[in-house]
């Protein structure tokens, strides 16, 4: 009996230790399944969300049914911006008709500060004996005080009075010029040059240099001061020639080279021209105009640029070797009359003397006009390349 008894509790303790056993595998296999439903329950909701938001991104930025490629939408925008750009030239256009020639000054930002760019820079080359010239020239279009500043703030043109020193230093012409600058504000006086007519080219030279490291403009012009300048024809003039990096404007001739030193315009390195005696084309000197890289390169060299008998000729070969463009201007002044002298030069009719066209400004003081006839399509407008 007792053995019986204690058999039966054997059997019946490894029956109940098998029963748990599969309870704890069926409730471990349920909670196995649940978390396995649970984690693709959660990844399938992030997915749909991902899809959620990308289909939002393509809604908001339009490329979820866009039509065209994103090259093509660029070139949309860029046209969009040039038609706007058209519209708004179009419109200073007309009201530049009205009011007159206005620079729209360049703006270079360079972080802290915006500078703003000249049009031009004008010297109007001038002797210790000219004062009555520059006071015909400040009544008839240079203005002075306010009047100065306004053209330099509105229309980008800085005028300036250009001369050297006595050969006395401290001498009555140098007290002179510097107490009419004091009044007037509007010379650049040359310190390192001797003030002279023999000494034109090198004035020329110091110039472009000077002005060119002073002021940042588009152009420098040399001009004479008996020279009347209409300044709205001169501003619409050079506004056309912005996409000539390498511009030299003017009116282009090729003179004679004279060898005799009695002659007025004697030439002492005649020889240098070659048998036939003619200078290379080059802009008369009573008014030419240069780029700015073409100033910053007279800047650059100002130490070692030769200079010859004359300003213009020495101007003109500066830039003989250079990439430059020859523009033969036609319209820097309004047309009063048809232009008296029509010469022929290597063939080419360049038809741009000066006219004797004068303006009486204040009494025994002649300024003349440069006037230029409208060449057509068969004449030469640029000359070089």
């Amino acid at each position: 009996m007792l053995g019986g008894s204690k058999g039966f509790n054997t059997n019946r303790a490894s029956s109940s230790m098998a029963s748990g056993s599969r309870i704890s595998t069926l409730l471990l296999s349920m909670f196995a399944t649940f978390a396995s439903i649970y984690v693709s329950g959660r990844l399938w909701q992030e997915s749909q969300n991902r899809v959620y938001l990308i289909k939002e991104l393509d809604r908001i930025t339009g490329q979820g049914q866009s039509a065209i490629s994103v090259d093509d939408t660029l070139k949309i925008i860029a046209c969009r911006e040039q038609q706007k750009k058209l519209s708004a030239l179009e419109t200073e256009l007309a009201a530049a008709k009205q009011e007159g020639f206005t620079s729209k000054l360049l703006t270079e930002n360079d972080g802290a500060h915006a500078k703003k760019r000249h049009l031009v820079v004008m010297g109007i080359m001038t002797r210790f004996g000219n004062k009555n010239n520059r006071d015909a020239v400040r009544k008839a279009w240079m203005g002075t005080g306010a009047m100065l500043k306004k053209m330099e703030n509105e229309k980008g043109i800085v005028a300036r009075f250009v001369i050297g020193k006595s050969a006395n230093p401290g001498d009555n012409l140098d007290r002179g010029i510097d107490n009419e600058n004091r009044q007037s504000n509007d010379f650049i006086i040359l310190d390192d040059l001797v003030e002279g007519t023999e000494d034109l080219p090198k004035k020329a030279r110091l110039f472009f240099a000077y002005a060119a490291d002073k002021w940042d403009a588009e152009f420098y012009a040399k001009v004479n001061d008996n020279i009347y300048v209409t300044i709205d024809a001169l501003g619409t003039a050079l506004a056309a020639h912005f996409d000539k990096p390498r511009a030299y404007i003017g009116c282009m001739k090729s003179g004679q080279v004279f060898s005799e030193p009695s002659h007025k315009w004697y030439e002492p390195d005649w020889w240098k021209f070659g048998d036939k005696k003619s200078y290379f084309r080059h802009a008369s000197g009573e008014m030419y105009v240069i780029s700015r890289a073409l100033a910053k390169f007279v800047s650059i060299n100002r130490s070692i640029l030769r200079t010859y008998a004359h300003d213009d000729v020495s101007a003109g070969s500066w830039f003989l070797g250079l990439n430059e463009r020859f523009v033969l201007v036609f319209d820097l002044f309004p047309e009063l009359e048809e232009a008296n002298m029509n010469r022929q030069i290597d063939g080419v009719a360049l038809a741009a003397g000066l006219s004797s066209l004068k303006v009486n400004v204040i009494e025994g003081v002649d300024l003349f006009r440069i006037t230029f006839r409208h060449l057509g399509p068969q004449d030469f407008m640029l000359v070089g390349f």
